[in-house]
């Protein structure tokens, strides 16, 4: 079996670096509209080398490490090869520049070398103080999140508000608003990694009810921060980092998913405020919420597309989670509604999702973001919290992974099959071996997205993490489940729910087709111009 050998792995890195650039000037070239295919998998492909990069500095750091990312350098390296065969055109290289990774490919995507890796996850290289992070919430998942996590997503229950308050009183809600508005953040690289380990350690026992439940203030709390008034900063910051107040995101239309420029929700100025008119759907934890963020439309002029579009803080009463209606009293006598019909989904349980349909809901001018400075702003001031969010998103399928890969050992280790134990078969090694790799590769990324963010950069490298790690996060859970054989088909087993949670990774927050070929694929092309 070979050993690690990290020159030729960073050797690999720069090869591979090197196609995905030619890949982009032709992506240039062509257009993006015309060859979606290519630019997708171009998209894809660049977030596995922009992993495979961050494996290079992790793999400096130890024998396991140095195997592990090689492991994983190969895969992406593979999978980047696939991509590009057969056409090489549309990616403008040549043959010969796939045929310089073989050798590496050949050596560490080799089965006896990946099956050595079955049960060696390797250290995250965390400093003490982020230890005792992961150990703060790792504890806390596991007494009071995993005990519910099943029943909650069998029987579709609501979270419990015992682990809300157990959250707000940890300060979970305050890890990105700042110490002046009584959070914890601080301001350097510091708030975005207590975040992200937070996050991977409750996803570790729920989407839901965990890893999904502290990001709740995070979009809204963002916007705030980029646009809000020193008025509305004061008041409104320290109720979400306290959990006082629990906000939902009201910004996609039945029509327009991730087209947020199509959106038609209205918002007509009236005396003292504004009118809000339209129908928001998948609005994750809109019964349960006191206030929505909605982005609606204050300027007719459907043109302006984007830039007619401003933030709102609706308060609204808690609801019941089959359903809501609520009235309000209008100045002119005429029907003043909000309600809202869930949308049942096969995992993501806990949470509920929403339609809402808002018919004449008056929102003082005090509650828009920025007030009349913020007209037109609505949707940059969102976007910031959907930057941000898209770190937190490859945090949640981490931990899912990492459970995912912990229940397929321990079964592996306990089942036998034709007289032996699961694990002691290559095929099953093999599959637990390249879980090992992308799973602390996806982790060393998120990382490494954390210290650029805190820079102010890495928004690409945020949409990067996102769209890897979320498509990791299916084949992971669905090879867990695969290990269990009949028995992850069972509810009795949390496996299934781990597959069925991780489907939605790649759906929300930006759907993996439009933020491949809409934001990665363009920002690509962009930083070559």
């Amino acid at each position: 079996m070979y050993e690690p050998d990290m020159q030729l792995a960073a050797s690999a890195v720069e090869t591979a670096k090197k196609i995905v650039a030619s890949a982009i000037v032709e992506m240039k070239n062509s257009g993006i509209d015309a060859n979606q295919v290519v630019a997708y998998d171009l998209a894809h492909a660049a977030s596995g080398v922009e992993a495979a990069k961050a494996m290079i500095t992790y793999g400096a750091n130890g024998a396991i490490e140095a195997r592990l990312a090689c492991a994983f350098i190969a895969e992406v390296a593979g999978d980047l090869v696939s991509r590009a065969f057969g056409r090489e055109s549309l990616w403008g290289i040549n043959e010969n520049q796939l045929e310089t990774l073989h050798d590496f490919v050949r050596r560490f995507r080799d089965p006896n070398y990946v099956s050595s890796l079955a049960n060696q996850m390797g250290p995250t290289h965390l400093d003490v103080d982020f230890e005792l992070v992961r150990d703060t919430f790792r504890k806390f998942a596991q007494d009071q999140i995993a005990p519910l996590a099943d029943e909650i997503h069998r029987k579709n229950l609501d979270v419990p508000e015992s682990i809300i308050s157990g959250l707000g009183e940890m300060g979970a809600f305050g890890l990105s608003i700042p110490e002046e508005y009584g959070g914890f953040s601080t301001g350097n690289e510091n708030d975005y990694l207590a975040m992200v380990i937070a996050t991977e350690e409750l996803s570790r026992c729920s989407l839901a009810s965990g890893g999904s439940l502290i990001t709740r203030p995070e979009i809204l709390a963002r916007a705030l921060l980029r646009g809000g008034t020193q008025a509305q900063k004061e008041y409104w910051l320290p109720k979400l980092a306290s959990g006082e107040i629990m906000a939902a995101v009201a910004v996609t239309e039945p029509d327009y998913g991730s087209d947020v420029a199509g959106l038609t929700t209205s918002a007509v100025r009236t005396e003292g405020g504004w009118l809000l008119n339209g129908v928001k759907t998948w609005c994750t934890f809109g019964a349960r919420a006191d206030v929505l963020m909605v982005l609606a439309r204050t300027d007719p002029d459907r043109s302006k597309a984007h830039r007619g579009l401003s933030l709102f803080i609706v308060p609204k009463p808690h609801g019941d989670s089959g359903g809501f209606l609520f009235e309000q009293a209008s100045a002119d006598g005429a029907p003043a509604k909000m309600e809202g019909r869930p949308i049942d989904t096969i995992g993501y349980r806990g949470m509920h999702s929403y339609e809402i349909a808002i018919e004449n809901w008056f929102v003082a001018n005090e509650n828009l973001v920025g007030e009349d400075s913020g007209l037109g702003r609505g949707f940059y001031y969102q976007m910031e919290g959907f930057e941000n969010g898209r770190i937190q998103t490859a945090a949640r399928a981490v931990g899912i992974m990492q459970a995912a890969y912990e229940s397929a050992v321990v079964y592996a280790q306990n089942r036998k099959v034709f007289g032996a134990p699961i694990i002691d078969y290559q095929l099953s090694q093999y599959k637990l071996g390249k879980m090992a790799a992308i799973i602390q590769a996806s982790r060393q990324l998120a990382y490494q997205v954390c210290i650029l963010m805190a820079k102010g950069e890495g928004a690409l490298e945020a949409s990067m993490v996102k769209a890897y790690v979320c498509r990791a996060a299916e084949w992971v859970t669905r090879e867990a489940m695969q290990i269990h054989g009949g028995m992850g088909y069972a509810e009795e087993f949390p496996v299934s729910r781990l597959f069925l949670d991780a489907r939605v990774l790649s759906i929300f927050e930006g759907a993996d087709e439009t933020l491949s070929l809409k934001v990665i694929a363009r920002k690509l092309i962009d930083s070559i111009s």
